[in-house]
């Protein structure tokens, strides 16, 4: 085979290259690690050579590899057996069946060994449907496990239920007292129900056993392997360092970057991996943030294209389910949420904020701010521009992660000043009939307002904020057409639906951009990177209801085929016959 010759060819498609322009190819040819040529089918299949890989696609699509731009890596391995208990949907339908599960762990476990799970939503569970007075309790878990301590974390990960076992042990009762920002929920006798919400969370979590790095990149390859089979071949690390904790889903500690680093040292780390680190915990200090910019070690690697750090995680409010949102009108029932930073009052709160950001800013970070209420977004991007004004830097690129209630002008001043909105429409698609109950439909409708925010010009990423959903960028493509609920069915927020190009450049070269990455990734071009999704029908017209029945045959990450379905192929002998 010459130097000029493909190493592998896939033709006979429909090729989507999200380029400028949306155009649609039959063939794109590899050549080692990159993209030589896209166009024709005859004009690909000519560059042919002896040893070329020639897939035929029979109409399949190919995309370019999808980026998913929130997705917490490390700790979504950690969520999976053998390092945690399966309790969300649908592995579970009741509190029954989390006991249950919990129970079998009890049996497998050592006296006294912690138990840890992630998934459980009240949204999905029978009794808490048939009853909406009715929560989980530290007394379900008791009943099957009075002496191990037990931590299931939430599908949002903004709570945790414990049993009484993990209260007594980590020393809360009914005289604590909740941290900044986090609530300890009490029952009517003013006794620990067993949920602790928002910072409350590393009360518990602290107490939780590190996995070891070894256990980290373990669980970090499965997860890799999993993306693969999702045609996933990039995605951002949101939060490593020394404001997260030690905990399977707390921000996660700097043991993680030592096992993304580790793989990537070993040519093990098989996807593009960008990280934005986290020098200061939910509900921190602008000083804390200062102190930790200070002692934090940009960590950098070998390849940047494999394994970069690219920005800081500021956290901003809570979540709108657990109404911890700082929303401008009230939610359902009363209150407004709040900031999750340092402060008394409103005010404070909104100066440190403030403060952080620019700290953050003028260190030379791009920043990525968890911010979900529309009063708390506004502040973020109001803070945005006046550290960009204070110490004006040409290509920052902050963004805003979720903005769930993301208002008009807030949509209008990130568009002008080239900031990004990361979004999640597989969220949506998983809440919208709970939404309903918390602020009530209009803004229920509302919540991730996609088409405002592409027609006010701001590059849209979509992400699945793994382990809160499954990596599953094709539920997010469909949810973003259609925004139906998958409780009910039903519409929520149609206005806001997009078209398929929309979608796909947020799982793509929306993506890349946020990564710094767009003139080497994102896109099938000649001359960036050979990754490459191929799905097992046309995309193009599809009924978007059935795009999440499309299955990945094959998966190319930097010129190789790291997974492969089930796709027709042969290989030219050196007199031009096929093999």
């Amino acid at each position: 085979m010459s130097d000029s010759t493909p190493t592998l060819i896939l033709t006979g498609g429909q090729v989507l290259t999200v380029d400028d322009g949306f155009t649609v190819a039959e063939g794109v040819a590899v050549r080692g690690r990159s993209i030589v040529a896209v166009g024709g089918d005859a004009e690909i299949r000519a560059l042919a050579g002896p040893g070329t890989r020639v897939v035929e696609l029979g109409g399949r699509t190919v995309l370019p590899g999808i980026n998913d731009s929130h997705l917490h890596g490390a700790a979504y391995g950690m969520t999976k057996p053998p390092f945690a208990i399966a309790v969300g949907h649908p592995a579970v339908g009741s509190i029954a069946d989390i006991a249950a599960a919990v129970e079998r762990a009890v049996r497998a476990a050592r006296p006294g060994e912690w138990l840890v799970g992630l998934g459980w939503d009240p949204g999905y569970l029978a009794e808490c449907l048939a009853d909406p007075r009715r929560f989980p309790h530290r007394r379900d878990l008791d009943a099957v496990a009075p002496d191990n301590p037990v931590c299931l974390t939430d599908f949002s990960s903004h709570m945790v239920w414990v049993n009484s076992a993990a209260l007594r042990q980590c020393g809360i009762d009914a005289a604590s007292a909740p941290p900044p920002s986090g609530v300890i929920d009490l029952d009517p006798d003013g006794e620990p129900t067993g949920i602790l919400r928002e910072a409350a969370q590393g009360l518990v979590q602290a107490a939780l056993p590190s996995p070891t790095v070894a256990q980290r990149r373990h669980a970090i390859q499965n997860v890799i392997a999993e993306l693969h089979s999702r045609g996933i071949t990039s995605y951002t690390e949101p939060g490593l360092g020394p404001g997260g904790t030690t905990t399977l889903f707390g921000g996660l500690s700097t043991d993680n970057w030592t096992a993304y680093a580790d793989l990537a040292a070993t040519g093990q780390l098989q996807a593009r991996v960008s990280v934005l680190l986290l020098p200061a915990p939910m509900g921190g200090s602008a000083d804390e943030l200062r102190k930790g910019l200070a002692e934090l070690r940009r960590p950098e690697s070998a390849d940047p294209r494999l394994l970069r750090t690219i920005g800081v995680k500021i956290f901003g409010d809570g979540v709108p389910p657990n109404r911890t949102a700082w929303m401008n009108e009230p939610y359902a029932g009363g209150g407004h949420g709040a900031l999750c930073v340092h402060g008394a009052t409103p005010a404070l709160q909104v100066d440190e904020l403030r403060e952080m950001i620019r700290i953050a800013h003028e260190a030379g970070f791009q920043l990525g701010v968890h911010v979900t209420g529309d009063r708390a977004i506004d502040t973020v991007v109001d803070a945005f521009l006046a550290a960009n004004e204070a110490s004006p830097r040409p290509d920052a690129r902050h963004y805003v992660i979720h903005g769930d209630f993301v208002g008009a002008a807030g949509l209008a001043k990130l568009a002008a000043h080239g900031y990004g909105i990361n979004m999640n429409p597989a969220i949506k698609w998983t809440i919208s009939d709970l939404m309903d109950e918390v602020v009530g439909p209009e803004r229920s409708a509302y919540q991730w307002p996609v088409r405002s925010a592409v027609e006010a010009g701001v590059a849209v990423c979509a992400s699945s904020d793994a382990p809160i959903t499954e990596p599953d960028w094709r539920q997010g493509v469909a949810a973003m057409m259609l925004r139906e609920s998958k409780a009910s069915g039903r519409k929520s927020g149609p206005e806001q639906c997009v078209g398929l190009a929309e979608a796909l450049r947020a799982y793509t070269i929306n993506a890349a951009r946020q990564d710094f990455a767009e003139e080497w990734k994102g896109s099938i071009e000649t001359g960036k990177v050979a990754d490459l999704c191929v799905l097992d029908r046309p995309l193009l017209d599809l009924d978007p209801h059935a795009i999440t029945d499309a299955e990945v045959d094959l998966t190319v990450f930097d010129g190789r085929i790291v997974h492969e379905r089930r796709l027709p192929s042969y290989n030219l002998s050196p007199n031009g016959q096929r093999e």
